[in-house]
């Protein structure tokens, strides 16, 4: 297999310490920590995040992913100077993640300001073995005198989500000379974490330990002096846990510690090795390879696969993918409709157990979304738009507020952005046809099916015999309450429908609710395709005046429209934020054909700013789908970009963890056009010139593929007979098969062998 690339930071820029501390972040899905250096910087924003723990900080606040007690700071003097390197003379510097094992390692070559050279390596990794394990080491060597080494570290419980402190310290311990253990409580006593920390000393000369608690900070000082040529290393390995709802266990705290100890014995590179092992059981069943004319597409696929990874949190069906995964503090860490839609079908294709465990979430949530509902004066299950642990709502109810007016604008997506209770709907399906599990979708999947089919009925509104959706926002954010958005209407559409097909499969659904749901296919408005082709977004959007957003598409993802118009008036003109109608096109391909496609995507891209982060992918994909391979790879590149682009500032709270999940979409679903429609398997590859072969594995009702495309040809690998719709024609695989098929660019004839 094709080596797995890495990222590195080759220059030390203090404008970059926070989008770096977000790219070369750690995750195991339990837990993720940013890469922030070891030493302190005011521009660098420390975190630790435990999936799952979240907490108002005051009524009037949504609940947020707590930031917890820092452990990777480290307070480093050399006689007597602090090591900071915006002091003295950085003569090398490089630091890289690798994406293979998760190891993030920095080697600095420093000269203090008497002039006195020192090497400083360090080393850390969050295992995938050990699921709260941190393990951290660094080394210092003096080049050319005799050094005193001190180095203090421990917990430093100071941290806080942007000035918010949502935990209390209870108890603060050293056990033995050796070990430092802290337990933080949140404030209303929902959660709990506990960090368990040892330090190892490794040099010649004799160290001396001291320890010390003041001012919310557990530190071990250790000190000792070195000749040139000495090295002193310190190993620090740290045990975060966490429970929720009341469930410590009263051993706790001696299990944690039998548990470091037990690790500190193996030693970092042991339990390196074993973390190394697990990241490649992900690889395997994970990785798309690429032979491209660029070398970055290769490394954005390993960078988007990585954090996908580290944001899962297959350990726990009460948690999800927050939209910033488990990287930063952006979005308060909540969740919303990119898992379903972004994050769930590369799961549901490579390890289909983890999509089902990502729906259940919801599943497990029903009652609350049933409950804002009833609130809201509605049937059924209206999930809240962002929500963290519990089915409660958390998007705030006012935005920031505006600094030229002094005045805050209401939050509308919890009021009004009810398409996500079709998309957790279109999922469940997605689920179902792709794995055939029976048991999920007779109990869980019908009960999301139903419980969302019967909010779209109580929803609609009668207009003149028919049924329609007014007060919406679709995925087109800047476009609010309109009456009939198309892709929410057709969304909600295959919801009731598939509610009304797998009621029938599994005999469940009475009469009386067959009978509401067959009233409302009946009556639903879909708006039509003019004759041109192009779909209404809503029932006024073709009214209103257009712009020339050339300025603005220029500086995408910068919403900088809104400094020259008020959110009221990029509402009445032909703007959009992100794909709407595209995103219909995208989410239910078989609707309509290519001229279709072809129609709206070249009406509604010259009026879409891709102020979204999820944008050019779905555009990227439709364009695939039209067989514009070449415009579809402009819009892929654009999406690597998101995160890994020259903006320095781009990803500073955290990932676009969308984004990530949409750059494996447009690889598969765009570039190698393999798509489920309804329950086959369709493949129609378009791959751009820069890729001469593209190879991955794939999961598919029960068997295990891989592709490998090339031009004008495609291999497959089935571990057992599958029927699949290769370019308009059936094919059966078994084992090994090859065909010649004619896509963009490859110029062949279609045959096979």
């Amino acid at each position: 297999m094709k080596e797995i690339s890495s990222l590195a930071e080759a220059h030390f820029d203090p404008h970059w310490h926070n989008k770096y501390a977000t790219l070369m972040a750690a995750g195991n899905g339990y837990l993720g920590i940013r890469a922030t250096h070891e030493e302190a910087y005011t521009t660098q924003t420390r975190g630790m995040f435990l999936a799952g723990l979240y907490h108002r900080a005051s009524e009037e606040e949504p609940r947020e992913l707590v930031n917890l007690p820092d452990v990777v700071g480290m307070h480093i003097e050399i006689n007597g100077e602090i090591l900071i390197l915006l002091s003295g003379k950085l003569l090398a510097y490089r630091r890289e993640l690798r994406f293979a094992t998760g190891e993030l390692r920095r080697e600095v070559i420093w000269e203090s300001t008497s002039g006195q050279r020192y090497t400083l390596t360090s080393e850390r990794f969050l295992s995938q073995h050990h699921q709260a394990l941190f393990c951290q080491r660094i080394a210092i060597t003096p080049h050319n005198c005799e050094s005193r080494i001190t180095v203090s570290t421990g917990i430093d419980a100071t941290q806080t989500n942007a000035g918010r402190q949502h935990l209390d310290e209870t108890e603060v311990r050293v056990f033995a000379q050796q070990a430092m253990q802290g337990v933080y409580r949140t404030r209303t006593r929902s959660g709990e974490a506990q960090v368990a920390i040892t330090c190892a000393c490794q040099v010649s000369p004799a160290t001396q330990v001291s320890f010390s608690a003041k001012n919310r900070q557990l530190l071990q000082r250790s000190a000792c002096m070195l000749q040139a040529g000495q090295t002193f290393t310190l190993e620090k390995y740290s045990l975060i846990e966490r429970w929720l709802d009341d469930e410590r266990p009263n051993a706790a705290s001696q299990t944690s510690l039998a548990q470091l100890n037990a690790c500190m014995a193996r030693g970092y590179d042991a339990l390196f090795s074993e973390s190394e092992t697990a990241w490649q059981a992900w690889w395997d069943k994970s990785r798309v390879t690429v032979q491209s004319e660029n070398e970055d597409d290769q490394r954005a696929l390993d960078f988007s696969l990585y954090h996908l990874a580290a944001m899962t949190p297959v350990h726990d069906e009460r948690s999800s993918i927050g939209a910033k995964g488990l990287t930063g503090e952006g979005y308060k860490g909540h969740i919303f409709w990119d898992t379903e839609v972004f994050l769930l079908p590369v799961h549901l294709h490579t390890q289909p157990e983890a999509a089902r465990q990502l729906l259940r979430y919801r599943w497990l949530n029903l009652a609350g979304a049933k409950e804002k509902a009833r609130q809201n004066g509605f049937e059924g299950a209206l999930f809240p738009w962002e929500s963290g642990r519990t089915g409660e709502e958390e998007t705030p109810v006012w935005a920031a507020i505006n600094i030229r007016t002094g005045l805050r604008q209401k939050v509308a997506s919890a009021l009004a952005e009810h398409h996500l209770v079709a998309d957790i709907a279109w999922a469940v399906v997605a689920y179902y046809q792709a794995t055939g599990d029976n048991a999920f979708m007779a109990r869980e999947g019908l009960d999301l099916l139903n419980e969302t089919a019967r909010f779209w009925l109580s929803r609609a509104t009668e207009v003149e015999g028919a049924l329609e959706l007014h007060d919406v926002i679709g995925p087109d954010e800047y476009t609010e309450h309109v009456n009939n958005n198309a892709y929410t209407n057709y969304l909600a559409c295959y919801n009731v429908a598939m509610a009304r097909h797998f009621g029938r499969r599994f005999a469940q659904n009475d009469e009386a609710f067959i009978k509401r749901l067959d009233d409302f296919l009946a009556r639903i408005r879909l708006p039509q395709p003019r004759p041109d082709g192009v779909i209404a977004q809503d029932d006024t959007f073709f009214s209103k005046p257009t712009l020339d957003l050339a300025r603005y598409k220029a500086s995408a993802g910068s919403q900088s429209i809104l400094l020259d118009y008020s959110r009221a008036e990029v509402n009445e003109m032909q703007i959009l934020k992100q794909a709407d109608v595209i995103m219909l096109l995208y989410m239910l391909p078989w609707l309509y054909d290519e001229q279709v496609l072809r129609a709206n995507l070249d009406y509604y891209e010259p009026r879409t700013i891709h102020d979204s982060s999820l944008s050019k992918a779905i555009h990227g994909i439709v364009a695939a789908r039209c067989q514009r391979a070449e415009l579809a790879y402009r819009f892929w590149r654009e999406g690597c970009q998101i995160d890994l682009g020259d903006e320095p500032h781009s990803c500073d709270d955290g990932i676009h963890a969308a984004a990530s999940g949409a750059v494996w979409l447009g690889a598969v679903q765009g570039f190698a056009g393999v798509v489920a429609l309804r329950d086959e398997l369709h493949v129609n590859p378009a791959l751009p010139e820069a890729w001469t072969r593209v190879t991955f594995p794939y999961c598919w009702q029960g068997r295990k593929l891989r592709f490998t495309f090339t031009p004008g040809q495609v291999a497959i690998l089935s571990d057992g007979p599958v029927t699949l719709h290769l370019s308009g024609r059936v094919v059966e695989v078994n084992g090994q098969a090859d065909f010649f098929i004619p896509f963009a660019g490859s110029g062949t004839s279609q045959e096979g062998k």
